[in-house]
C-alpha cells in the first residue's frame, strides 16, 4: 500500500494548493502528502500500473469505516439515554451519502477532487466519496484520535445543528408516495443506469404520471433513490 502511495507524481504547483486546502479544511499541514494526493484521484483519472489501478476507493472503503465509528463515538457521549436504533438512525443521517455531498460541496472539496470533467454529472455524485477518502487519508497520517478530533470539530459541530437532524424526516421516498396517493397521481422510481466495476454507482429517476422529475445518484439503488426523491421533494415544494 505504502509503494503505491509514492506512484502519484508531485506536481508543485498542485502540492501547494492541495496543502492549502488540507490546512484549511482540517486545520493541519499533511505529513504525507502523498495520501491525501491519492484520496482526491477519482477512478476516473487513475491509470493502470502493473495491473493496479490507483484512486481513491481503497482509501474511501477506509475513511467511511472511520467515519462511521468517529460519529458513533460522538453520539453515545452525546446522548447517553438514548437506545441503539436512535443512535443508528441519527449517525445514518449525518453519514448518507446526500448529506456528505453537500457535506463535501461546502468545505471545498470540489477544488481539489481529481475526476473527468467531461462527465458534467460525475462531480454530483464524487464529492461525498472523496470526503470519505479525506478522512481516511487524515486517519493514516495522524492516527485515529487526530482524524476523531478532524471529524468532530472540523465536520460535524460546525455544519450539523443535531436538534435539526433528530427532528428532521429523512426518508423522501415515503414522502414523495405519500404526495402521490394524496393526488391520485401514479408513481414509479425507476433505475436509468449502473455502472459496475470496483464500485458501483446508480442513477435513478422519479417518474410522476408519466413525466420525469427528480434524478438522483448514489453507490446503491436505495441511495439513489432517496437522492432522485430529495430533489423531487424539492420541485414539488412538500
Amino acid at each position: 500500500m505504502w509503494n503505491l502511495l509514492t506512484l502519484s507524481k508531485p506536481n508543485r504547483k498542485e502540492d501547494k494548493k492541495l496543502i492549502t486546502a488540507i490546512k484549511t479544511i482540517a486545520g493541519f499541514a499533511p505529513s504525507n502528502l502523498a495520501i491525501y494526493r491519492l484520496a482526491t484521484l477519482h477512478s476516473s483519472k487513475a491509470k493502470d500500473i502493473d495491473g493496479f489501478r490507483e484512486s481513491n476507493e481503497r482509501l474511501e472503503y477506509l475513511g467511511d469505516a472511520i467515519l462511521g465509528a468517529a460519529v458513533a463515538d460522538y453520539l453515545f457521549k452525546k446522548y447517553p439515554f438514548k437506545d441503539e436504533g436512535f443512535l443508528t438512525e441519527i449517525r445514518s443521517r449525518i453519514v448518507n451519502r446526500e448529506s456528505l455531498n453537500k457535506l463535501a460541496h461546502k468545505i471545498g472539496i470540489a477544488s481539489i477532487v481529481q475526476y473527468d470533467n467531461r462527465n458534467t454529472q460525475l462531480q454530483k455524485v464524487i464529492l461525498g466519496n472523496t470526503l470519505e477518502a479525506l478522512v481516511g487519508a487524515v486517519y493514516l497520517d495522524k492516527g485515529y484520535l487526530r482524524c476523531k478530533k478532524f471529524v468532530i470539530d472540523k465536520l460535524i459541530q460546525p455544519y450539523f445543528d443535531l436538534e435539526v437532524v433528530v427532528n428532521s424526516e429523512s426518508n423522501h421516498k415515503s414522502k414523495v408516495i405519500e404526495w402521490a396517493q394524496r393526488n391520485a397521481t401514479e408513481i414509479k422510481f425507476e433505475i436509468t443506469e449502473a455502472k459496475r466495476g470496483r464500485s458501483r454507482e446508480f442513477s435513478a429517476e422519479v417518474i410522476l404520471g408519466g413525466q420525469v422529475y427528480g434524478h438522483g445518484f448514489g453507490l446503491t439503488k436505495k441511495k439513489a433513490e432517496q437522492d432522485a426523491a430529495e430533489k423531487t421533494c424539492v420541485m414539488l415544494s412538500i
